[in-house]
């Protein structure tokens, strides 16, 4: 379908001319319609699919029939980094239009919060925020949300798993009643369905099955013990030598981004660090150092598995097997973007044989298991460990007792 049919005004069709965009994606192709009616809408697309566009360019159309000096839309995301993301891309979308949009999220100065405070009190037509910062504003008097008319949630799977659900009904119960709700999701567990039965009234649902991995993208698995791995990540980078320009490693914690950063930076390899311990400055200043080259591997936790755009990435490596198979999806597919080639490679430990097996069965793939190199200790069997393996048998062991005192004198 062709960007045309949607009949959006001359100011937004010329923007989009400008970037180059014709053919709709399949959620674009769905979701504006049902946006441009007014009806509330559910739905399920994962990143990079152009979810973005989907529920930004139909608001953008109605802005441009907007007289108003007040906030019209509020769009939730769950990280600073996706929030700023998504106001470069209404940048963007509406450069030949009036409308104005500003990211609120936490992590600044005092002057970042007073610029923020004016933005809303000002009436910016879209605010991109994160669910913290925004409570805060609204914890004053000066934010005027009588004038909301579309409510975005986006990543909600994404945000309720970072404990966000209060935090988000608080924002619901002080915006308008009638307004339009749009609550996007790349996957949809039961207490996203509770969350969308809460806030959207008789929506409309969409639900696009998840990609499967680029058909640039080459998969390898190694059986690997834990205390194997730092091991195994500094020997499979030493193999594939500096050809690689950008690799991005995922790790569950943040002990273990630094770990592996630090050891790959003993062994003269420069690395880099992204988690949420970082305050707002570290990470654009390491966004900016990976983007440009000016270190070839970023060691993060899931906080850039989503909605974080890095081109050129050449390898991906999950230090772990991620716990849902959706997220190994997302994690790998920040390589072999736009028809280029890619490789990902995770590490599997005994205990994570199951999950992986589930990815398998999501991706509809057997994942090859490769040899650990010269030198390493004998690697685990691809097989799911018995439930009762490893476990202390309490019921089986006497209670320990005190060594009677006993008089040894008349022994031999």
């Amino acid at each position: 379908m062709k960007f045309t049919t949607f009949k959006f005004g001359d100011e937004l069709q010329e923007g989009l001319d400008m970037m180059g965009f014709e053919e709709a994606t399949p959620i674009q192709e769905q979701a504006i319609p049902i946006i441009q009616n007014g009806k509330d809408l559910i739905a399920c697309a994962q990143t990079g699919t152009g979810k973005t566009a989907a529920f930004v360019l139909p608001i953008l159309d109605k802005l441009t029939n907007s007289n108003s000096n007040k906030v019209n839309t509020i769009i939730i995301a769950p990280t600073r980094e996706l929030a700023k993301q998504i106001d470069m891309q209404i940048e963007g979308f509406s450069y030949f239009t009036n409308s104005s949009s500003y990211p609120i999220y936490g992590g600044g100065t005092g002057v970042e919060f007073d610029n923020q405070k004016q933005a809303l009190k000002k009436g910016s037509d879209i605010i991109i925020c994160t669910p913290g910062r925004l409570l805060a504003h609204l914890d004053f008097d000066y934010f005027d949300t009588s004038g909301v008319e579309h409510f975005i949630l986006d990543e909600a799977d994404r945000m309720l798993d970072m404990g966000f659900y209060d935090d988000i009904m608080k924002i619901a119960k002080s915006l308008p009643e009638k307004m339009q709700t749009l609550l996007f999701s790349a996957t949809m567990p039961p207490k996203i369905r509770t969350l969308a039965t809460k806030l959207l009234d008789n929506p409309a649902s969409i639900s696009l099955a998840i990609s499967k991995p680029a058909d640039g993208l080459t998969q390898n698995a190694y059986m690997v013990h834990d205390k194997q791995k730092i091991r195994l990540v500094r020997e499979i980078l030493k193999a594939k030598g500096k050809d690689l320009s950008h690799v991005l490693i995922f790790a569950s914690s943040i002990k273990s981004v630094k770990e592996i950063k630090q050891t790959l930076n003993k062994a003269g390899m420069r690395a880099s660090e992204m988690h949420s311990g970082l305050d707002q400055d570290q990470r654009e200043e390491t966004i900016r150092d990976f983007k440009s080259k000016k270190i070839r591997i970023l060691v993060a936790t899931d906080i850039l598995s989503r909605g974080i755009d890095i081109k050129g990435i050449e390898l991906v490596i999950n230090y772990e097997v991620p716990h849902d198979a959706e997220d190994y999806v997302h994690r790998i597919g920040r390589t072999a973007r736009a028809d280029r080639t890619g490789e990902a490679i995770t590490f599997i430990n005994p205990r994570q044989v199951r999950n992986f097996l589930d990815i398998e069965k999501l991706i509809e793939k057997e994942v090859p298991k490769v040899d650990l190199p010269n030198g390493f200790e004998k690697a685990p069997e691809y097989k799911i460990q018995a439930k009762n393996q490893n476990k202390k048998k309490w019921n089986n062991k006497k209670k320990f007792k005190k060594p009677e005192n006993k008089n040894t004198s008349n022994q031999k």
